[in-house]
């Protein structure tokens, strides 16, 4: 009954046993009550303490929902990427329960040197139409693959849904093979935006907020549930289960197996770097 307290990791059995050492003769289900009339119930810790301010936080994401605005009324393609935690190929354990006749039997170590392969899967959500476009890399996690699946995916399905789209909207993170910093990642964006004739209009989300970016909650976390529990010993069923992530609201997603083989260490010409801001730039095609 002290308000200072917060939580309690006893079970309603053991605080049961306790109140009757103290001469209250409380049931389970009665404790179960008064932990409901006390406003004690079970809840999962919420990952909402930013572990650093950055500058300029609030005002990028004023200017971002000020783009989103934008293209959502002129109705052009308004695009979330993002790369998932890459994948081990093999016989290992993964998280999740499944209905089954007998235990799954996998192997008792993670060690990826005992793994046939890894699984890079990099996701496109297309927020006008909450349809996730999902890439399974082969190899490695860099600009160039980030580049080469936003064009498999538009030159094959998106760019069927906006016929007159001159330019699109790319919401990313701040790091990883997208980095703002990164100018290797501005140049094959510039190159991409040359092979679709199209601008490309890129806004990156301030550090330590990436939870914020709109594929985390609209598509990997239901890719991740269709996973739960499931050997990954194919690149064949891990595309079949990320396709049965529907959702009633009609969400869907199309996977591609992306085979090419990348390089890392990658530098950008010289005449490229200093030409950009680190948040907000877009990239024209001198065909336009």
């Amino acid at each position: 009954m002290d308000s200072d307290v917060k939580w309690t990791n006893l079970k309603c059995s053991h605080i049961s046993a306790l109140l009757k050492a103290n001469a209250i003769d409380a049931g389970v289900y009665v404790v179960k009550q008064l932990l409901k009339t006390c406003g004690f119930v079970k809840r999962k810790m919420a990952k909402t303490n930013s572990l650093k301010e950055t500058k300029n936080r609030n005002e990028q994401f004023e200017y971002i929902a000020e783009l989103k605005e934008k293209f959502i009324s002129e109705k052009l393609p308004i695009l979330s990427i993002d790369t998932k935690k890459k994948e081990m190929l093999g016989n290992f354990y993964r998280d999740g329960k499944l209905y089954t006749i007998e235990p799954i039997k996998v192997n008792d170590h993670d060690f990826n040197t005992f793994a046939e392969g890894v699984i890079v899967p990099h996701g496109i959500y297309d927020m006008n139409n909450n349809k996730c476009y999902l890439t399974l890399g082969k190899n490695k996690d860099t600009a160039e693959f980030v580049c080469d699946n936003i064009e498999h995916h538009w030159n094959h399905s998106i760019k069927q849904l906006y016929p007159k789209a001159d330019k699109m909207l790319i919401l990313c993170d701040g790091g990883g093979s997208n980095s703002s910093r990164h100018h290797v990642v501005k140049e094959q964006l510039q190159k991409l935006s040359e092979r679709l004739k199209r601008e490309i209009v890129i806004a990156h989300y301030p550090a330590y907020c990436s939870k914020w970016n709109p594929i985390e909650h609209k598509a990997f976390c239901h890719i991740t549930r269709a996973w739960q529990g499931i050997v990954f010993n194919s690149y064949e069923i891990v595309k079949e289960l990320a396709e049965k992530a529907t959702t009633k609201t009609g969400f869907s997603v199309d996977v591609h197996i992306n085979e090419k083989i990348y390089v890392t260490g990658n530098k950008a010409s010289v005449e490229f770097n200093e030409i950009l801001p680190n948040w907000n730039y877009s990239f024209k095609s001198k065909l336009l």
